[in-house]
């Protein structure tokens, strides 16, 4: 039996409490008046304001056209990182899949090119992909917002590596049963990805949650506004003329947290089983 060590728990309680602390802080403050947080500094303690705050910030109607809510960024922000996350799975499973069961020349070559794409990110290309989707009208649109960013080298490697590790017995049994490629794809692939796919969404959903440059320029219409672009535009509105609002900053902040943390406690033991299986 492996003996435990209790300097190594102290080391990871204190580096827990550490990591938490900005993030109690803030989800205390947040229940605090602007007015006390303004006169006393940051709350660690719970105060009597946590429903007013949170109900003002989640349905109370600003920016400038004065009808943007907290809700509504908060539903475009659960729109994107979906669409995102479920796209991304989709094509990176589907390029996979090409890659390792159809033989055709070059598809290694073909692999490494677009392996090649993690060398540009988004900001590289970031005005090439605005003057497309300018061209074909789609500014102020979830498609504006999802579609240009689905191809993912990342995910095709992670099934790539994964469908690998598939057994060749299971398409010779798939071919004598006279499953076809989308049927031996479907009902067989498909449901063995699973671990992989739940890493993949964690990854993606996060990465879709959090981006801020690609929506600050696809929408000018605050219907589309995601929670990370329309915080400010909205604190702007919110600010008083002797106090910020911070409270309802910090409201802001802990509710744009709580999908993303969601997701990792809900998916993290098949996480973590996926990004092992996938080099198996």
């Amino acid at each position: 039996m492996q003996k435990i060590k209790p300097l190594d728990h102290l080391i990871l309680i204190l580096g827990a409490l550490f990591l938490c602390t900005p993030v109690v802080m803030a989800l205390m403050s947040s229940t605090h008046a602007a007015i006390d947080i303004h006169s006393n500094g940051l709350y660690i303690t719970p105060g009597s304001h946590g429903a007013e705050t949170y109900t003002k910030v989640l349905t109370s109607r600003g920016g400038f056209t004065g009808d943007v809510t907290g809700l509504l960024m908060l539903t475009n922000s659960m729109i994107m990182g979906l669409g995102f996350a479920v796209g991304k799975i989709v094509l990176s499973m589907m390029a996979a899949y090409a890659l390792v069961y159809f033989r055709f020349r070059f598809a290694t070559l073909i692999f490494w090119a677009i392996f090649a794409t993690l060398l540009l990110p988004l900001e590289v290309r970031i005005m090439p992909s605005y003057q497309v989707m300018s061209e074909l009208h789609l500014l102020n649109t979830y498609t504006g917002l999802i579609v240009p960013l689905l191809a993912s080298a990342t995910g095709t490697f992670f099934f790539r590596q994964f469908f690998r590790s598939v057994p060749d017995e299971l398409l010779e049994a798939a071919r004598i049963d006279g499953a076809g490629p989308v049927k031996f794809f479907i009902d067989v692939l498909v449901p063995l990805s699973k671990t992989m796919m739940s890493a993949i969404f964690i990854i993606m959903f996060i990465y879709g949650w959090n981006q801020y440059l690609w929506p600050l320029l696809m929408t000018t219409d605050e219907s589309f506004f995601t929670l990370m672009r329309g915080i400010k535009s909205i604190l702007q509105v919110w600010v008083g003329s002797q106090i910020p609002d911070y409270n309802e900053a910090f409201a802001l902040a802990v509710l744009a947290m709580v999908p993303p943390v969601a997701v990792v406690v809900i998916f993290q033991r098949m996480f973590i089983k996926g990004l092992t299986e996938s080099d198996k």
